[in-house]
């Protein structure tokens, strides 16, 4: 579940309106919709199934559990919370169920399924994610989600919500108008683990204002196949001393507050980053032995659950040297309980990675699945394509013996002691009208920026092309991956503003090569290319690398013999495609500060000296690194901030 994100800073006037006023406009919307809803006939039952005919599809009006005294202890608080909930409402609480953050249409099928999922059967928790058409996604908004997961808290009287986020690059992975980190990999490069830990800080902060309490990070993954086409620059990197150190420190951070306290998960158990498939797609097998899971893939488990990590997601992957080479680590109780549990003595929430994906939906029923998940030792079930399949499935598996009431009632234990843990009890609101004093505040964003900044590694510069000395022989090209992609909006705008007259060539994935052989022309008086070309990480691709035909142009601007610069916007083994660019530099990130970075490292106007925590194979070892001192004077007005 991962996805390009872009913040509406862009400088229209009508920002602000569009990001913080507009949404209100929804929020009646909202409570018609929830009210409605609440209120649906119970004759509406006959038009969808169930599994008894006298089972009311409509909302249960359920009982409310009288809040715990002030200052009781979690313990009272678990022990009042499980004596409200029946069996069935025991193993809703098991299953989170996803949300994009934007109101329901009025009266669709999708907000009666939704709100019955969680007024009568009780989920226990919602995770957000996004709209998406193809490459394009529609992000949340702070005030709409806010206000939605408000609402639905408001329809849990019996145990609060749990709420959860794939936030790895901050809230804004999932949300416009919050702070943009860039990707894991940009943090690494860096060499300081501080800036992880101000990263979960800001995270944490942010999350807990909009009603979030669980943040699906930091990733623990050891990239350490340049291949792999669905961890890659979500990964801190290839070393597992490094990526240890980055993941504990975004926990230390995520954890620094105690007002705003945190639920962080490391991912993905028993690693990812050996792969070259996504498990979104299929199932991916890690061929590695146990002396060398130990020695790299675990040691940042290892190293997350030393620093109080509170949940670890597990990964549908199959690893042959522990178990059946056909069996997922999700569905594996040699691999969650044998190790996860009793070798390595983690105690907290496990948490199994989508059930929708291919890499479990395509060998496993719904409801086989989410038994089988609880067999192996998860707790919680995140996403299972038919909750309600999952929940009867649960407690069939329940009555019939095959899973014993004190096996749910552990997980559920665990599951309500977080919920405690991060302040439930006390309350469940939040207070929609302080968000914009707490989200993506300048402070937030300046560190954003300055982390983007420091990641930047400049891995060739033949000729010395770097810092650019010739403007106005210079075409520069952007190459995004898709026709209504905003990647390459900041890039371009900030070449602009620092030359004004600069010949600056979009080209996207999509464009034929008749078509960009025109691009290509259009550029051919230059004596020299800067190219920023985007290639992220998002799931059912396949690769991470440039799509179309964009690599042909590349190699024909390198055909010419002109220099070409490449600024490599996300995947930073890109130059293994294009080895004869004069200067290759990685931002690790495709997200809008890192097309800022760019752009002041090319111009001079930062000293670059990131070093590569990755080996881009053949071209460069793992600690490479160029290091070009600050030539020009930072440019007035220009930045994020400016616009």
């Amino acid at each position: 579940m991962v996805s390009r994100d872009w913040s509406p800073r862009t400088g229209q006037p009508w920002r602000m309106f569009r990001v913080w006023l507009l949404p209100l406009l929804a929020l009646l919307a909202v409570a018609l919709i929830t009210q409605a809803a609440s209120r649906t006939p119970r004759k509406s039952a006959a038009r969808k199934p169930t599994t008894s005919s006298k089972k009311s599809s409509a909302p249960a009006k359920a009982a409310t559990v009288a809040p715990s005294p002030k200052g009781a202890s979690d313990e009272v608080v678990v022990a009042r919370w499980m004596s409200s909930l029946s069996l069935r409402e025991r193993v809703a609480q098991l299953v989170v169920i996803p949300f994009n953050g934007h109101p329901f249409r009025p009266r669709s099928r999708e907000a009666g399924k939704f709100m019955n999922l969680v007024t009568r059967e009780h989920v226990g928790g919602l995770i957000l994610v996004n709209l998406a058409n193809g490459r394009v996604v529609a992000k949340a908004n702070p005030v709409e989600t806010a206000t939605f997961i408000n609402r639905m808290q408001r329809l849990s009287p019996k145990v609060p919500l749990l709420v959860a986020g794939d936030f790895e690059r901050g809230a804004s992975m999932r949300i416009e108008a919050t702070t943009i980190f860039p990707h894991a990999m940009a943090f690494t490069a860096s060499g300081d683990p501080e800036e992880a830990r101000t990263e979960g800080e800001i995270t944490a902060k942010e999350s807990r204002a909009m009603g979030f309490q669980w943040l699906f990070f930091p990733d623990a993954d050891v990239n350490n196949n340049p291949d792999n086409p669905i961890i890659n620059i979500r990964s801190y990197g290839e070393d597992p001393a490094a990526v240890s150190r980055f993941v504990s420190a975004f926990i230390d951070g995520a954890h620094a507050d105690q007002k705003n306290r945190v639920l962080v998960t490391a991912k993905h158990f028993p690693g990812h980053g050996d792969t070259a498939t996504d498990t979104h797609m299929n199932m991916a097998t890690v061929t590695a032995d146990i002396p060398r899971l130990e020695a790299l893939e675990w040691a940042p488990f290892r190293a997350a659950i030393q620093s109080g990590v509170d949940s670890i997601m597990t990964a549908h992957l199959a690893v042959p040297a522990l178990d059946d080479p056909g069996l997922p680590a999700t569905l594996s109780p040699k691999i969650l309980s044998g190790i996860l549990r009793d070798e390595m003595g983690f105690k907290g929430l496990i948490v199994t990675d989508a059930l929708d994906m291919g890499g479990i939906s395509h060998g496993f029923a719904v409801g086989e699945a989410a038994v089988r998940a609880l067999e192996a030792g998860a707790d919680v079930l995140l996403m299972p394509s038919d909750p309600k399949a999952a929940i009867d499935a649960v407690l069939a598996a329940v009555k019939s013996g095959r899973l014993t009431p004190q096996r749910i009632d552990a997980s559920v234990s665990r599951i309500l002691a977080a919920k405690a843990r991060v302040g439930l009890a006390n309350g469940k609101l939040v207070d929609v009208k302080l968000l914009s004093q707490v989200v993506n505040t300048p402070a937030s964003e300046a560190a954003a920026q300055k982390i983007a900044d420091r990641s930047v590694t400049l891995v060739r510069n033949q000729g010395g092309i770097l810092p650019l000395q010739n403007l106005g022989a210079t075409v520069f090209y952007t190459m995004v991956e898709g026709p209504s992609s905003v990647e390459g909006n900041a890039f371009a705008a900030e070449v602009r503003k620092r030359f004004p007259q600069a010949e600056i060539i979009r080209a996207d994935s999509t464009m034929s090569e008749t078509e960009l052989d025109t691009l290509l022309q259009r550029g051919s008086a230059a004596r020299e290319f800067v190219v920023a070309a985007f290639a992220s990480v998002a799931a059912n691709r396949g690769n991470a690398g440039m799509g179309g035909a964009l690599p042909k142009l590349v190699a024909k601007l390198t055909a010419t013999k002109k220099p070409v610069v490449f600024a490599a916007l996300g995947n930073p083994y890109m130059l293994r495609n294009f080895p004869d660019v004069a200067a290759y530099l990685a931002t690790y990130s495709t997200v809008p500060p890192s097309e800022v970075a760019a752009v002041k490292a090319v111009f001079g106007e930062l000293t670059v000296e990131g070093k590569l925590p990755v080996t881009i194979p053949g071209f460069a070892n793992l600690g490479d690194g160029i290091v070009l001192r600050e030539t020009a004077k930072p440019c007035a007005g220009c930045g994020m901030g400016s616009r």
